[in-house]
Formats: structure tokens, sequence, C-alpha cells
């Protein structure tokens, strides 16, 4: 099965931009961070605010994309499914107030051309990585870079073969995110195998970014996962970030407070991985 989806192998390693953050370039990871969810223009505005304040201009790490949740897919109907429409003008706004690039999840093929004025990229769930026509939807209609997750139950060349579908039908800007698989450690939330940066960045030429909070599921983790995807190759890494994580209303025991993600990215770049 290896070689059968040949796209995502061939020619050279390719860096995509996202609103001017170049996600890929050898030496250079980028950071994405921001709230699991999108909860109002408030806390969504303070966090963006914080990262130009304190990361971009204190710390001056430049490379980084805000990041936050429209909709939500979670696994009870009950849980909080996020605001939609109003949460995408709340980070557009917030991003472009604190002049940065704003990402977000894209879960419904529907959604595809609204999405296309108010993001600079948009990233496929682990849920979803399968979604054909979501995939097609997007190669076809949406201009801007697609960050696809894996799945918690996907093999490495299931996943590269759904990143195929948006190369094949004409979308080149694309990356690919680790967020964990499945096992049998019972004291994270997934289990994060490291070994997988290494081997997809010899198998594709795609940049690799990996989610450093899914996995962790637990604050206190994020850190270590965080040294050992950057010093083990990643492009960068997605993080979870919260004004007040103990409030928030999905995932709150996973996010950073803005003072604690300062601080990691802090000894990041002491230890010279970003």
């Amino acid at each position: 099965m290896p070689g059968k989806c040949r796209l995502v192998r061939q020619g050279p390693r390719r860096p995509i931009s996202i609103g001017g953050v170049m996600v890929g370039e050898q030496g250079k990871p980028v950071v994405i961070a921001g709230p699991c969810s999108v909860e109002d223009r408030e806390m969504i505005r303070e966090t963006a605010d914080y990262i130009a304040r304190e990361i971009v201009d204190g710390l001056g790490f430049k490379r980084i994309i805000l990041r936050g949740g429209c909709w939500k897919p979670r696994t009870s109907p009950y849980s909080f499914q996020g605001h939609g429409w109003r949460a995408v003008e709340w980070l557009r706004e917030a991003g472009d107030r604190a002049g940065l690039p704003v990402i977000t999840e894209v879960m419904d093929p529907r959604h595809v051309a609204g999405l296309a004025g108010m993001v600079d990229a948009v990233w496929v769930g682990a849920r979803n990585m399968q979604n054909t026509p979501l995939l097609l939807e997007l190669a076809s209609g949406f201009p801007g870079p697609v960050l696809l997750k894996r799945h918690f139950g996907a093999l490495i060349e299931e996943w590269l073969c759904a990143a195929e579908y948006l190369l094949a039908n004409g979308k080149e800007d694309v990356a690919l995110i680790e967020r964990g698989t499945r096992g049998i450690n019972e004291y994270a939330r997934f289990t994060l195998d490291v070994t997988v940066i290494p081997i997809v960045k010899q198998e594709a030429r795609l940049p690799l970014v990996v989610d450093v909070s899914h996995p962790a599921g637990k604050r206190s983790l994020v850190p270590a996962l965080a040294r050992a995807a950057l010093a083990a190759g990643a492009d960068g890494i997605m993080v979870e970030v919260h004004p007040e994580p103990g409030r928030a209303l999905s995932d709150k025991d996973q996010q950073l407070g803005l003072e604690e993600f300062r601080r990691l990215l802090e000894s990041l770049m002491e230890m010279k991985l970003l």
C-alpha cells in the first residue's frame, strides 16, 4: 500500500504561507495558538492582544497564528457546540486588531465558501479526515491553505491518502497535523507517537504541525510534548490557550493560561527549539 498515493510524495518539500507566516521552512517552526472555542468577543480579543503584546513584541517571536474553534465537533450533543458565524467574525476581528493571521476548523462543506473571505487558513479535524465531500469542496472552493488532522484511529498511509484528495484536485497549500491516536495510556488523553514525525517527514513533502494539547489532555503535560515534538523535527506546534482555562466551555483541562503559554514559549526559545 505505501506509495499508492504519489502526489503527497512527489516533488520538493514546499512551505505554505498562512497570512504571511511561513509553515514548513527548515529551522523555523511556527506556533498556532488560541482557545479551543471562540466563546465570546472579549475572550478572543484578550487572547490575541496578549499574544501580540507579550509574544510578538515582548519575546520577539513572530511566527505565530491565532487559532479558535467556531463550530465544535463534540462527543455529546448536549455539549457546547460553538457560536458559528458570529465566532468567525470575532476571530477575524481579533486577529486584525492584533496583527495576527487566523485559522479555524471547518466541518461542513456548506461553510467553505463563506470562510474563504474570513480566515487565512482552515484545518480539517480528526473526525473529518476522510470526509471526501468536505475535502473536495475545500480543494475547489477555499483559496487558502488547508491543514489536515490525523484521525485518532488512522494509519499513516490513510492520512496521507486523505491529503492526496486535496492535492489531486488542485489544492497545493496543504499541511498535516498530528494529534495523537488511541492507545493504552490511560493517564493521557491520547498517545503522541513522536516516531510519526520523522516518518512523515521522510514519506511526505508536506509541512507537519503537532497538536500538543489533545494528546496531553492535561495542561501539565503540554510543555513536555511540545519539547518532544519540536526536538523530533515538527514544523510547528498547535497549542490551546485561554485567558481563564478553568472557565472554558470546552477542553478546560488541557488549555494553558496566558502566562503559562508565555513561559512555555520562552523556555522553548531558550532551548533553541523555536
